[in-house]
């Protein structure tokens, strides 16, 4: 694979940052008396549920009509299940929406058996980038000076949901710095890979960066945890950058530089590039089902853009959300189509190491 393989990212990525607010919303919705389902397809502990958890008591003061906002979860098979569900709900009055992440887009990225959902059918009307970062115990994180060398001998178990799922995105990555990570699959949400880590029954993890800000950052405080490395960011040329929201944690690449053995060049890289752009920068996205009326597309455009207008926006959503774009109208919908389309080379590599490594056969 040539470097031509990034150029189409790197180009939408400077367009979105480009863009600025899309056209103005029509006439709205008046959601009085009513409550709205937001349906999340994992469990309660993970970044999804704080996310979501944000953003509910700020839609229902922003929706005409001041609904009720409720977060309902939906886990199972890699949040296959919630979005299949989904998919099945045809647009009625504008009170259920759904919130995707990058665990919903892999299996459908994949072409994962278990999928019966179409992205093209939804209506997205939020975008919300995100990061994670990567975490050890302190004895073991006394080894890693920045390099996994001396990491390599060591026998990790790390608590994940599945292989086909965002998770695949730090599996590929710490098997390219040659580190010997055992996976216990089958947990419902990241947030439950973090209380395995906790209770002492894995020796890494990762969350994304919502959860590591609430439910990592106070193990980090109490001597329990230690940061090793975040995936990154993305400039507007499509280059992974030090994560705004962490600037003093070394990025996968830069680690990955100073590894031996492991190369920022070449399949395995441009395959993991692609889908931790797929599933990172446009991590988490809000839809409205199938058949969704412009006035309420526009309604709830208009309502996440005076919630992100918000003078207080920065300050109450830096602790959860972080530092990363939040996107509506175009913006959002070239972020969805980012994290919903990869170059078929990154596919097959993805697809073959997962043979390989797991056993596990999309076909």
């Amino acid at each position: 694979m040539k470097r031509r393989f990034f150029l189409g990212t790197a180009t939408a990525v400077s367009a979105v940052f480009a863009l600025g607010a899309a056209q103005p919303a029509s006439a709205e919705m008046d959601f009085s008396g009513k409550t709205v389902e937001f349906v999340i397809p994992f469990s309660e502990s993970g970044g999804s549920a704080k996310w979501a958890n944000f953003y509910a008591p700020l839609l229902s003061e922003a929706l005409p009509g001041k609904p009720t906002v409720v977060v309902k979860y939906m886990p199972g098979a890699g949040s296959t299940k919630g979005a299949n569900w989904f998919q099945q709900q045809k647009y009625e009055d504008g009170t259920v929406i759904f919130g995707s992440s990058g665990s919903t887009q892999f299996p459908y990225l994949l072409g994962d058996p278990r999928v019966k959902y179409e992205y093209k059918d939804w209506n997205v009307v939020l975008a919300s980038g995100t990061g994670g970062v990567a975490f050890l115990p302190p004895d073991i994180a006394k080894k890693f000076d920045g390099d996994a060398d001396d990491l390599k001998g060591i026998d990790f178990i790390w608590g994940s949901q599945n292989a086909t799922g965002l998770d695949l995105v730090p599996l590929l990555a710490w098997e390219m710095l040659g580190m010997k990570v055992e996976p216990v699959f089958g947990i419902k949400g990241r947030g439950d890979g973090r209380l395995m880590f906790e209770r002492g029954e894995a020796n890494i993890d990762y969350q994304t960066s919502s959860a590591y800000l609430k439910g990592v950052v106070p193990l980090v405080k109490a001597g329990q945890a230690v940061p090793m490395m975040t995936w990154g960011a993305l400039d507007a040329d499509g280059n992974i950058v030090r994560d705004p929201t962490f600037p003093e944690m070394p990025t996968f690449k830069e680690v990955c530089e100073a590894t031996k053995g492991c190369k920022t060049s070449g399949d395995a890289w441009n395959a993991w590039k692609a889908f931790f752009i797929a599933g990172f920068p446009a991590q988490k996205m809000v839809f409205l089902p199938n058949g969704a009326s412009d006035e309420a597309i526009a309604t709830y455009k208009k309502a996440f853009d005076d919630i992100i207008a918000r003078s207080d926006f920065p300050k109450i959503s830096a602790a959860v959300l972080g530092d990363y774009p939040q996107m509506t109208g175009k913006p959002a919908t070239t972020m969805l189509k980012l994290g919903t389309d990869v170059p078929p080379e990154a596919k097959a590599y993805v697809k073959t190491w997962l043979k390989e490594r797991f056993g596990v056969s999309l076909e």
